[in-house]
């Protein structure tokens, strides 16, 4: 049994600190996972959570790997449970940077907003009454929130840099000479990123692991499932011997973590036939029906994921009826989904 703050040592230069699940009924905040690393003199964090508990369970973590005299902190993506404690970087006595994805920019700036947003595609299925009023109280539970710094700039700002990685070639940002490798994969929500460490081999999917099919309004399946065949490759190819991620309060050996990532492939590819049958020859489909089933169908296929609840298994239902090409015939929260008629061309003469 994990508590939040505890600590995975990986080597003596790198440590998992592990956070909690989110626990609506008791108003208890979800809180990431986050890497803490020295590549040289380099204190090295990737994401910080949130609470004063995770934030105090970093700076012993960052006391284990020492000594450093520079820090540099990484945001993966902008949501609330990995950028509570951004502002450590500011903190921690030695000079210090701060790179963040700026496609996340504004939900960092806006949660509330990008919450909004979130829950008003899914007010129909999940029978939603106050989208808004859900989204206040759901953000109200990430206390302290500090997602910007002095030193907080984008990793856009930097050149894009072609990353070879064995056979993978990726684009992204390099730090610490080479030995931090942050890789775009932009599939759980619009800016995310990945973090390889060279020398501990150590591979952080943060939440693109989460599961086969991504929640958010801004997420991209394909490139979901891209990362974690590319993720597979790199543990095949010896490129990386460890895999953590944001929710998933374990440190996966190369052998398992592919298992993991190929059952995760797996999943999606059985969502998707499981999907079919729900929407049949696609439509008109009730958005509340579809979420049910597709809600069974996961049970019965054993997907977990993090944070598992029925309002992110209907906000990934929708995303998976989008998946399917199937649109909302009107802007109403519970109106019929269906896909547009085909057009055919006729050939001239």
């Amino acid at each position: 049994m994990t508590a939040l703050g505890d600590l995975i040592e990986i080597d003596d230069r790198t440590v998992l600190v592990l956070g909690q699940g989110l626990d609506l009924g008791r108003g208890q905040p979800d809180v990431a996972n986050a890497l803490v690393h020295r590549a040289g003199d380099t204190l090295v964090l990737v994401d910080t959570g949130v609470t004063e508990v995770f934030r105090a369970a970093l700076r012993e973590a960052s006391a284990r790997v020492g000594p450093w005299s520079r820090a540099l902190v990484l945001t993966t993506h902008g949501h609330l449970d990995h950028v509570g404690n951004n502002d450590l970087a500011d903190a921690l006595g030695v000079p210090a940077e701060h790179w963040v994805p700026a496609p996340d920019l504004d939900q960092m700036r806006d949660p509330v907003g990008y919450w909004i947003r979130a829950f008003e595609r899914v007010a129909g299925p999940a029978e939603l009454s106050d989208p808004a009023g859900t989204a206040a109280r759901v953000v109200s539970l990430f206390r302290p929130m500090r997602p910007f710094g002095r030193t907080t700039r984008t990793y856009e700002e930097r050149p894009l840099e072609r990353i070879r990685t064995g056979p993978l070639r990726s684009t992204g940002w390099t730090f610490a000479d080479g030995a931090v490798r942050v890789l775009r994969s932009q599939g759980h929500c619009a800016g995310h990123v990945i973090v390889h460490l060279r020398d501990p081999g150590v591979l952080h999917l943060s939440d693109e692991g989460n599961g086969p099919c991504g929640a958010m309004a801004d997420a991209d399946q394909l490139k979901i499932q891209t990362v974690l065949g590319s993720a597979a490759l790199l543990f095949e190819a010896g490129e990386a011997a460890l895999l953590t991620d944001g929710h998933t309060f374990a440190v996966r050996p190369a052998a398992e973590a592919v298992s993991h990532l190929d059952r995760l492939l797996d999943q999606a590819i059985a969502l998707q036939e499981a999907s079919l049958g729900l929407v049949g020859q696609g439509g008109p489909v009730a958005p509340g029906g579809f979420a049910a089933g597709y809600g069974r169908a996961m049970a019965d296929l054993g997907v977990g994921g993090a944070n598992p609840n029925a309002l992110f298994t209907a906000m990934s239902a929708v995303n998976q009826l989008r998946e399917l090409g199937l649109r909302p015939e009107s802007g109403a929260a519970d109106a019929p989904w269906s896909r547009p008629p085909s057009r055919s061309c006729k050939a001239d003469g």
